[in-house]
């Protein structure tokens, strides 16, 4: 990004003042300042996951908790917590998640080319802490799902710049931890990346039968916890989830109508990713688009999908705003965002068990929006393909032989990203 440009994409690459980061530090703090007032065990998440810890600990099958939802490799990485006293992870795992947050939106600023330094830097965090209530809700809760936050910008980075197989390192790591990006695998299947897959399949395969072997239950995962997802009838968890798939059966749509309608959506989505990532066009937003796209239609049908899981998705898209041709500069990605400006009452949906509605609305505009926003980039990435002609790197992309064009360049004059 060019700091010469006269118009508000100029100013906004240029290094921001102290007074930004000052603003910035102190919406910060007091979102974690917060959270370490009302919370122990840094946050209601958190503590389901160090308690199954404490009770493999003590001898026990951490699956006795049908809110554990992880794999059994989280439990031997929730561990050291267990023995770290409740005051001290009250503090602490908030500000962890809060950096987890930092850290996604600083790869997603690398991999558009600009500086974490700049206004658009100070001023996009700013706005997802303040003007974006997952942001708070996930730093409340201290889910896991923070870990996914930072994994895929930063997966997604390494594939811009052709590094596959340190991505599918990072994602099968957060894999372990949390099983959120696993649908992530489609976009090495696309790219016909079939080493960088295996990283990703075999590290949460390893580390979770590895850890397996020293639970009680070997395969309490496997007997318990996955019939549990795939069943979706837990009455209290049901109340806030964001997919169709438990939303429509509320306001009394059939529970196949639901199905069909959130796996048709789902499809819709992944098809729509699979053209993006077809196009072969140059830039960041090829990657970004794909990938974004790729969770957004998993959350249309996993059991759970709460609010949270935008974070996954959303500072990606954001930190493209200043890319020409960007979803973020589409009127409908910012009116998919509404329902999630904290502070305002929407009335009938006052009650914590009804933010599920607000939720569902964003999830399924967000995914509608950036499908139909794939589809024409990979119409016009197709356009450009073809007027280059064969041999110039576009047929290589499509067919899989080929990076992501650019990220040799970007990775040889920038260096490694870490």
């Amino acid at each position: 990004m060019s700091e010469r440009k006269s118009d508000i994409s100029g100013w906004l690459v240029r290094p921001a003042s102290w007074h930004l980061w000052v603003v910035l530090g102190a919406v910060l703090g007091a979102v974690v300042a917060r959270t370490a007032r009302l919370t122990s065990d840094g946050g209601m998440d958190n503590a389901i996951v160090v308690r199954a810890a404490r009770v493999w600990l003590a001898g026990g099958s951490p699956y006795d908790d049908p809110h554990f939802l992880y794999l059994p490799s989280a439990v031997v990485a929730a561990a050291p917590w267990a023995t770290v006293p409740r005051g001290v992870l009250s503090v602490l795992v908030p500000v962890l998640v809060a950096g987890c947050l930092v850290g996604g939106w600083g790869c997603a600023l690398r991999l558009h080319g600009v500086a974490p330094r700049s206004r658009f830097a100070a001023l996009g965090l700013i706005g997802l802490a303040a003007g974006f209530a997952p942001f708070a809700h996930l730093v409340l809760l201290g889910n896991w799902t923070a870990t996914a936050a930072l994994a895929l910008p930063l997966a997604v980075l390494l594939v811009g710049r052709g590094r596959w197989v340190a991505a599918g390192l990072v994602l099968g790591a957060a894999v372990a931890l949390k099983p959120l990006l696993a649908p992530m695998g489609l976009l090495f299947v696309f790219a016909r990346r079939w080493r960088a897959l295996a990283w990703l399949a075999g590290v949460p395969a390893a580390a979770s039968v590895g850890a397996a072997l020293l639970l009680p239950d070997p395969a309490g995962f496997l007997t318990r916890t996955l019939p549990f997802l795939l069943r979706g009838d837990d009455g209290f968890v049901r109340l806030y989830e964001a997919s169709p798939l438990a939303v429509l059966p509320r306001v009394g749509v059939p529970a196949a109508s639901a199905a069909l309608l959130a796996f048709g959506m789902a499809a819709v989505g992944v098809g729509c990713a699979y053209r993006r990532w077809r196009a072969g066009d140059e830039g960041p937003l090829r990657p970004a688009e794909t990938a974004a796209l790729l969770m957004l239609s998993a959350f249309l049908v996993s059991r759970p999908s709460y609010d949270h899981y935008l974070l996954v998705v959303v500072p990606l898209l954001l930190a493209g705003a200043l890319q020409a041709g960007s979803v973020v500069r589409e009127p409908w990605f910012w009116l998919a965002l509404v329902p999630q400006l904290p502070g305002v009452t929407w009335p009938y949906l006052e009650a914590g068990e009804r933010r599920a509605f607000r939720d569902a609305v964003t999830l399924c505009v967000l995914a509608v929006t950036l499908a139909a926003h794939c589809r024409r980039s990979a119409g016009r990435g197709n356009d450009v393909g073809h007027a280059a002609g064969p041999g110039q790197g576009l047929v290589a992309v499509v067919s899989g032989t080929g990076d992501y064009a650019g990220g040799r360049q970007q990775g040889a004059s920038q260096g490694n990203p870490f």
